[in-house]
């Protein structure tokens, strides 16, 4: 059987409760092949940061065993594979694979982890040793990036994606395992990133949840803001990115129609806008017509963003197809 990178991809953005009992025989599973003895506790967890602090008030649990259950493994899966198919060939395989869905994971992983830090530590001792908890966890289907690589390609792993397919991050220790349950919620854009502008992005069934707009974290109030911006709002706001956020989500062409701007320059490929914010670069559009009507027939017309740079509508248009002002002539525009 061959490795199915959607199938894997699927594995990371699941939501909903986990196969306790499937995830459970592949821990089980896991431990067996590491030659371990099997865990005596399997505990569950609402979220990774339930888990945080279930691991660390786990007594009588033993040393962790990560390094024997999932490093190891990996490790040797990874040499056989790099062995038997050469540097070009592990390449190609890696690439046709695990690497289509690297970005995306490890980025939401290491969201996750800055979340249960910030969540868990009151201080910056407290948040170094909350990240080393974190160290511990064998992330389940956040690791179906490497998994997808060595799909149907051997046994050795196969309790690992068996835990993956089925829950999500799990700390193995000698004598107990915690073991979480996979998100409620997951809201991404085209490009992976957390993104939800009407309440969480990411969200467990204890609460813990992460907010952002197009993969920055924003706090859970600034959403609840969103809908009753006002430009005097948008202004007011002190932290640059933030504004950012406000100004996609409100529109910049009715940004700069309710906010009184004036164009700055008209000729015949449309109109220039400029205005000023503080602290941040100003915001320039150019405002241009399209010449074919509408079924209706109306002319629709666009707001392109352009850099702040920009001094004349043409220069704007032209910089929109990558071009210079003075070589952008069209026959006719659309």
């Amino acid at each position: 059987m061959s490795s199915d990178v959607n199938a894997w991809r699927n594995v990371a953005a699941a939501t909903g409760r986990a196969d306790r009992a499937a995830a459970e025989a592949g821990v089980r599973r896991a431990y067996r092949t590491a030659g371990l003895t099997e865990p005596d506790r399997i505990i569950w967890a609402a979220s990774p940061r339930a888990a945080v602090e279930t691991v660390e008030k786990l007594t009588d649990a033993g040393r962790s065993v990560r390094e024997e259950v999932r490093t190891r493994p990996w490790a040797a899966e990874r040499r056989r594979m790099y062995d038997e198919l050469g540097p070009s060939g592990w390449a190609a395989l890696w690439s046709a694979t695990g690497a289509q869905l690297w970005e995306t994971t490890a980025a939401l992983a290491e969201r996750i982890r800055t979340g249960v830090a910030a969540d868990l530590a009151s201080g910056t001792g407290e948040e170094g040793a909350v990240r080393l908890v974190l160290l511990d966890a064998v992330l389940g289907q956040h690791d179906a990036a490497w998994l997808a690589a060595f799909d149907g390609r051997g046994d050795r792993l196969a309790g690992l994606a068996e835990v993956a397919r089925s829950a999500g991050w799990w700390w193995p220790y000698e004598h107990a395992v915690v073991i979480t349950e996979r998100p409620d919620v997951l809201h991404r854009d085209e490009a992976g990133r957390l993104d939800h502008g009407e309440g969480p992005a990411l969200a467990y069934g204890d609460g813990f949840s992460l907010y952002a707009w197009r993969g920055m974290p924003v706090p859970a109030a600034f959403l609840a803001e969103l809908p009753s911006l006002t430009p005097e709002r948008v202004r007011a706001e002190e932290n640059a990115e933030l504004r950012r956020v406000m100004l996609e989500y409100y529109g910049y062409d009715r940004y700069l129609t309710e906010s009184g701007a004036r164009p700055v320059h008209r000729d015949e490929t449309g109109v220039l806008w400029r205005i000023a914010l503080d602290g941040d670069e100003d915001v320039v559009m150019v405002e241009v017509v399209n010449s074919t009507p509408e079924p209706d027939g109306t002319y629709r017309t666009y707001w392109l963003r352009v850099p702040p740079a920009t001094r004349t509508a043409k220069d704007g248009v032209a910089w929109t197809f990558g071009l210079e002002g003075a070589a952008y002539a069209p026959l006719r525009q659309t």
